[in-house]
């Protein structure tokens, strides 16, 4: 056999393992074929090609990995129980560009499942090469480390403490700086992740200098960017007074509230999400939003969105009035209790329409003249009917049935009850129940003291009434 026929078998067993890696790669990208690849022993096929002498193999090989772990849990534990992520990590250091970025896709997709597996990749000792990563030259391998790492923080605080421990919080604050948009939004989410789970991990990022230069991108025209940044401003401010004020230094007022009006929905819930996070601390801050135009924005926000968008700006304004008759009142001036009263109206879900009860219930607790202008909103009826529905959940109607002595004074002194007897009812119709259901809530005496024709009912009596002397 000559030696051109030797080495002719050779090329032959690097095409026929090329051909595999690629098909197989291929074939995981559709779930149709997931199982019959797991059923076929794929993984343990796929190991050995991660060492192979050809890179191009080596690249394609953890990609294959990488769109199977992707695919659920159970492959991601065979990547695990493989014993293919130490060889993962020692080749992350050592590979070319093309290698890593598969390689941290590997890592990403096996952490994304759950704590465990995320622990496992800790534990395998990946965080200090992915903060290496950090450093490379490509922007790609950047962000395949940075995608990683917040996938692996964002299960819980310890998770995210190692990822701290590791030393990647600086150096997503640079990438966070870099010219690459895809980089950069990757790298907010990775901040974001870090920063949700306590106000300790989100003091280390702003200690990175994080706040300021995601406060720059604000106004950045890229929806995706957008999003994340002001996903991680609000997972920062949700923490503490002295972490909002932080976010609010960085003048991210009025700047943000042009978000409000983003095309993107995501934009607007994120944007009023971190607004909500804000108000929610003290009423200075709340005071602070009201000055620059918050609440008007965001009312504007809610008649202009549906959905689990609105939550957020609902919410939003129940915190802001929550604070201070003045503060509440500001949400009157500013048309919030119609606002409300339409996503009350309008919304399918409960938890949306409880959000919205309880934000006018935070409007109207404080005097008559706050009851008065949740009263003339027309919203009591429709409180009532979705007190009295049956498949209203138990969160709903908590919300909505006044369960405090003070709330069932002010629905008195604000004209409500002498309202709700005014109203003309055909005796056994629906409206007649909600009606006595109203009245269930108050002695007899007062309910008939409300009543017309009561006071000409009593001078009657005065008239009729023969003093014993």
């Amino acid at each position: 056999m000559s030696q051109r026929q030797v080495l002719q078998v050779f090329e032959q067993y690097q095409r026929a393992r090329t051909q595999f890696v690629q098909t197989v790669a291929e074939l995981a990208t559709r779930p149709q074929n997931i199982e019959t690849l797991q059923n076929a022993g794929v993984m343990a096929l796929l190991r050995p090609l991660l060492l192979d002498v050809v890179p191009n193999i080596q690249q394609t090989a953890a990609l294959a990995l990488g769109r199977l772990a992707n695919y659920n849990d159970d492959l991601a534990e065979a990547v695990v129980k493989g014993d293919i992520l130490p060889q993962l990590v020692y080749s992350l250091a050592e590979q070319n560009r093309f290698y890593k970025k598969a390689a941290a896709f590997v890592l990403r997709a096996v952490g994304k499942h759950s704590p465990q597996l995320a622990q496992a990749i800790v534990d395998c000792g990946a965080l200090d090469t992915l903060v290496i990563c950090l450093e490379d030259f490509d922007p790609g391998v950047k962000e395949a480390a940075s995608w990683a790492l917040g996938y692996i923080a964002r299960h819980n605080a310890d998770l995210s403490q190692a990822v701290v421990d590791a030393g990647a919080i600086p150096l997503l604050v640079l990438c966070i700086q870099e010219p690459e948009i895809a980089l950069r939004r990757i790298a907010a989410s990775a901040l974001s992740d870090v920063s949700k789970h306590s106000p300790q991990l989100a003091q280390t990022v702003v200690d990175a200098g994080a706040i300021a230069h995601l406060a720059q991108m604000i106004l950045n025209p890229d929806a995706k960017l957008k999003r994340q940044v002001l996903s991680a401003l609000s997972q920062i401010a949700k923490h503490s007074v002295d972490l909002a004020e932080m976010v609010v230094e960085a003048e991210i007022f009025p700047v943000v509230l042009t978000c409000l009006k983003d095309s993107d929905e995501y934009v607007k819930k994120n944007a009023s999400t971190l607004i909500r996070e804000i108000a929610r601390h003290t009423p200075e801050l709340s005071q602070l939003i009201v000055n620059a135009g918050g609440v008007a924005a965001v009312i504007d926000c809610i008649g202009s969105c549906k959905g689990n968008v609105r939550l957020p700006g609902i919410m939003m304004l129940g915190y802001v009035a929550a604070h201070s008759e003045n503060l509440a009142m500001a949400v009157i001036i500013s048309k919030g209790v119609p606002q409300l009263a339409v996503c009350l109206a309008e919304e399918p879900e409960d938890h949306i329409k409880a959000a919205a009860a309880w934000s006018l219930g935070q409007i109207g607790r404080h005097t008559p003249e706050h009851a008065r202008a949740v009263a003339v909103a027309n919203v009591l009826p429709l409180l009532l009917s979705l007190y009295m529905a049956s498949d209203s959940s138990e969160d709903l109607q908590v919300k909505v049935l006044p369960h405090d002595s003070k709330a069932r004074r002010l629905f008195v002194t604000s004209g409500g009850l002498k309202k709700v007897q005014e109203i003309k009812a055909e005796p056994g119709s629906l409206l007649q129940e909600y009606i006595n259901t109203i009245n269930n809530c108050y002695p007899e005496e007062i309910v008939r003291y409300y009543s017309p024709g009561y006071s000409e009912a009593l001078l009657e009596r005065v008239e009729n009434y023969q003093p014993v002397l």
